[in-house]
């Protein structure tokens, strides 16, 4: 939803299960100071059968920290992505990345703790600046309707961004609330109730967020969010 410097995890998304929108080329990769282009990670296909017991393994990789700023793209050179109706970012406009800050010794103490995110959350005066480039970038007129979401949220140790660095940052079309929303939650209480590690989390909802819980191998039973592969080990979300 609407991060110190932060990680990229760039996504090259990969069979018929994910469309892209448009018809322009993809922007170049941006290159960190060092002269190096950001590591990529190839997304998988969704698997139209029933998900596998346990995490699955395509959705895993970490999202790594450390990299220097990434700038807002160029007007018109990113693409939503849709996913079982649902929109993506654009994996090179918009790849992800976490907060340094944010580690699986100190998530009672940052992203479990009540209005934590508040407090690494970038002003008003800031995110709205950044939500009118990302709109352009996206090709979207003024009146596009959507919020600035944080592709992994701060409530999974999402990176807050900048003005210069907009890696974990796009414009998600669509009403507001959204069915993200609900993923990023469940996520959270599954990260903080010990279901999950901080990485699995991190990981699955940048690699495709509508299949994130899936992917975390986790199975939401009502109210509660379970582990797949044990359905009696369940917590509230």
């Amino acid at each position: 939803m609407s991060r110190p410097r932060q990680g990229m995890l760039l996504a090259v998304v990969a069979g018929t299960g994910i469309t892209v929108c448009g018809c322009a080329a993809a922007p170049t990769p941006q290159m960190n100071p060092a002269g190096a282009a950001p590591a990529t990670t190839t997304v998988g296909v969704a698997s139209a059968t029933e998900p596998p017991i346990g995490p699955t393994p395509g959705a895993q990789t970490p999202a790594p920290v450390g990299a220097s700023g990434f700038p807002m793209p160029p007007p018109g050179t990113c693409h939503t992505g849709t996913f079982n109706g649902q929109p993506l970012p654009d994996p090179v406009c918009s790849p992800g990345s976490t907060n340094p800050a944010v580690t699986q010794a100190n998530i009672h103490d940052t992203i479990c703790r009540a209005g934590w995110t508040a407090t690494v959350r970038p002003p008003v005066t800031v995110t709205d600046k950044i939500k009118a480039a990302s709109a352009r970038a996206y090709g979207l007129g003024a009146d596009a309707r959507g919020e600035l979401d944080h592709e992994i949220p701060l409530e999974l140790g999402g990176d807050p961004g900048s003005l210069t660095d907009v890696a974990n940052l796009w414009f998600e079309v669509g009403p507001i609330p959204n069915p993200k929303d609900g993923t990023e939650n469940t996520l959270n209480h599954a990260t903080c109730h010990g279901l999950i590690s901080l990485v699995t989390a991190q990981s699955t909802i940048a690699h495709r967020w509508p299949t994130a819980v899936e992917d975390a191998g986790l199975i939401v039973v009502g109210t509660k969010v379970c582990l797949r592969a044990d359905p009696g080990h369940c917590v509230a979300r």
